[in-house]
């Protein structure tokens, strides 16, 4: 049996950075339930906003986020709820109260929170619907055990394991695609999902999803407005806090938007956060972050990211992340997120804008090749291509920087069937030959998984390839940086806010024709239309944005060679499961500038360092464990 105290303590000391501003916990009276809290007091600063919170009615919460329209919903609510509190905590519990699970479809926000209803003896849990806040959880001999972070169920497994299925997937992609993760017997409540535990079951079900019902009726000019007072409601709902709120500025222009629209709403929104590598100018996108901070009038704090950090921090990053995911860009996020947490709790971020308005560059390699295609074919005048090769080949100097990802691309294959293409474009593992044990993985599993997603036509039209790019990555690539947002920030106790990923924009933006927003090719060209009075010059003419660039190679090759090989030496003498440790060593440098092999390799045995290795410390941390 489990001691039910004992292991809420524990499970509260491993997620301590996530809330150093409180701490709660509960039991119920037969020690069935219990329920530990962290607290990051951004609404509410008084104990009144305290959890886990009890309604008057035998609930009780606790939850991780913010509502942003708690204010019009505790006024709607208070007819028949005293409230006690100004916290938003307390407005979910209201609408528990008033909606039941439907509660949840009121909700406008980031959240996982988990609900005990006494009357009823039943645990009602609930993720927002893009998986802004993480929810994992693991049932062990009858007990659920859940947290918002991995780290705090591994002292509850039996054993510390890799999931074989989910690495193939890792591998593939450098992201988990469905609810299992890297670890055997912990799994995630997908985005937009809720579980329920009744009766001794445990049972989930889909409340959101995106659709694209395109709107063929209106006007370009018309999506721009609409988008302008969608984006300006979520800002103005999204600036909602109690306490001073900055912003990532990468330089992209993403977070250049939200930047600049925070600080036209409040004064106190004056201090923006970049990181940059000064050592090697091609990684240095500094100057367009202070392009975007001088027009806002903001304060631009920088920190400079050099390879001691990444050789001092990058084990903490692997173990905050809780397994690998998504690509090196969490390092600087890590280091740019520390410094934010210097200054205040609340930073803006820009995630989502290339999920919802096509702004990865793959998405123009994939459809130029169909416009070869359809020529040839003598069809693509046939309306199911957004744009004409006339059109995208003054645009294609935007794939400069991506000759190797081309080259690769066209290798092996040409005019495939349209899945088989991407899944080609976003396949990570094509140099991982000899490193890798295929044959002990199921990797035409992982392109079954894939081709369900990407092919699913209750989301998509059939023919809409626009669109069926970008919903496979708003549904799989963007929780996984949202994972990484995520932990990196609450690595340091900092909350990030994603004003894109409110649902009324991305509803509307999942209407928007694709050759609206992919107009001639131009990425993003419906973001850069709407704003191109409020966006920099220097930014809406940018062609060589590459999201958060790291200079590993040149790591790799220089001052951290001898580290990366000491790590990898250490995988040869421990055996790792699936891997060929001397192949990892032999082929170490051979990669190109724009390869993933290294940091995939590497990210996955200082996952194995951090958490297999260590499982009998993780074990022995409850203390009142009995077997």
């Amino acid at each position: 049996m489990v001691n039910a105290s004992a292991s809420l303590e524990v499970m509260g000391a491993l997620i301590a950075h996530r809330g150093p501003d409180g701490f709660g916990q509960w039991n119920d009276d037969a020690q069935r339930v219990g329920l530990v809290h962290r607290r990051l007091a951004i609404i509410d600063l008084t104990p009144s906003g305290a959890q886990p919170m009890h309604g008057p009615n035998g609930t009780v919460i606790t939850y991780n986020g913010e509502i942003y329209n708690f204010i019009e919903l505790r006024e709607m609510l208070s007819e028949r709820w005293t409230f006690t509190s100004s916290s938003d905590t307390e407005v979910i519990l209201a609408a528990y109260d008033r909606w039941g699970e439907g509660c949840v479809e009121h909700l406008r926000g980031m959240f996982a929170f988990a609900i005990w209803d006494e009357r009823w003896k039943k645990l009602f849990v609930a993720r927002d619907r893009f998986g802004i806040k993480p929810f994992h959880y693991a049932v062990q001999h009858g007990v659920l055990f859940f947290a918002s972070e991995a780290k705090a169920l591994l002292p509850f497994l039996d054993d510390v394991d890799t999931d074989a299925d989910a690495l193939s997937e890792y591998l593939t992609f450098q992201y988990t695609i469905g609810e299992k993760t890297l670890f055997k017997g912990i799994s995630t409540l997908l985005p937009g999902h809720v579980l329920r535990v009744e009766n001794g079951s445990v049972s989930t079900r889909r409340y959101w999803d995106v659709q694209y019902d395109v709107d063929f009726d209106h006007s370009p000019s018309y999506f721009e407005r609409r988008f302008v007072e969608l984006l300006s409601d979520s800002m103005f709902v999204h600036m909602r806090s109690d306490v001073p709120i900055g912003g990532y500025v990468s330089g992209g222009l993403d977070s250049s938007l939200v930047a600049l629209l925070a600080a036209k709403l409040d004064h106190r929104s004056r201090n923006a956060f970049h990181g940059r590598f000064l050592e090697y100018p091609g990684y240095d996108e500094s100057h367009f972050a202070s392009e975007v901070t001088e027009l806002a009038d903001m304060s631009l704090h920088m920190v400079d990211i050099t390879a001691e950090d990444f050789r001092k921090h990058i084990s903490e990053v692997i173990y905050h992340l809780d397994f690998p995911v998504a690509g090196p860009g969490s390092f600087p996020q890590y280091m740019v997120s520390a410094l934010a947490a210097k200054y205040l709790k609340v930073v803006f971020g820009g995630q989502g804008g290339d999920e919802l308005l096509g702004g990865y560059a793959r998405y123009l390699v994939a459809y130029f090749e169909q416009c070869i295609k359809a020529a040839i074919d003598g069809n693509y005048r046939n309306g199911n291509y957004v744009v004409t090769i006339e059109s995208i080949v003054p645009n294609l100097g935007l794939l400069r920087e991506y000759k190797p990802m081309i080259k690769e691309f066209w290798r092996q294959g040409l005019f495939e069937d349209l899945d088989q293409r991407y899944f080609r474009l976003v396949d990570r593992s094509t140099d991982m030959v000899g490193e890798v044990d295929w044959e002990a993985l199921n990797k035409p599993g992982v392109f079954e998984s894939f081709r369900a997603i990407f092919n699913n036509q209750d989301n998509v039209r059939k023919e809409a390839y626009f669109d069926k790019m970008t919903h496979f990555d708003f549904k799989c690539l963007l929780p996984a940086l949202l994972h990484v947002e995520d932990r990196m920030s609450m690595a340091h106790g900092l909350e990030s806010r994603v004003p894109l990923l409110d649902h009324p924009i991305v509803e509307f933006l999942a209407s928007v024709p694709a050759d609206v927003k992919f107009m001639g090719g131009q990425m993003k060209q419906l973001m850069k239309t709407a704003y191109r009075d409020t966006l920099p010059k220097l930014l809406l003419e940018r062609r060589d944005k590459m999201g958060f660039p790291v200079p590993l190679k040149e790591w790799f090759d220089g001052d951290l060679r001898t580290f990366v090989l000491d790590i990898f030496a250490e995988q040869r003498l421990k055996h790792r499961p699936f891997f060929n440790s001397d192949v990892v060593l032999s082929s170490f440098g051979e990669q190109s500038r724009f390869s993933r092999k290294t940091w995939g390799l590497l990210s996955l045995e200082l996952w194995h360092q951090s958490f297999h290795d260590r499982a009998a410390d993780f074990k022995a941390m409850v203390k009142g464990r009995v077997t």
